[in-house]
């Protein structure tokens, strides 16, 4: 574990944690979902290069999510 990969997992799952906050306030399944998603699996993906891809691909899936 790097620090690059702590950091990724900090980044992403305060992004998750926001995103699941705001869909449950706003009662948006899909946005809870990939909140949740989001803080989640940095703790299954060890590779620091895809944990960046995947944190990258779900936050682009929130971004279209939007309103």
């Amino acid at each position: 574990m790097t620090a690059w990969n702590i950091i990724g997992g900090l980044v992403f799952s305060g992004v998750g944690l926001v995103a699941f906050v705001y869909g449950k306030r706003m009662a948006r399944f899909q946005l809870m979902l990939v909140g949740g998603l989001l803080m989640v699996y940095p703790y299954f993906i060890s590779d620091t290069a895809w944990m960046y891809l995947v944190g990258t691909a779900l936050t682009a899936v929130l971004f279209f999510l939007r309103d």
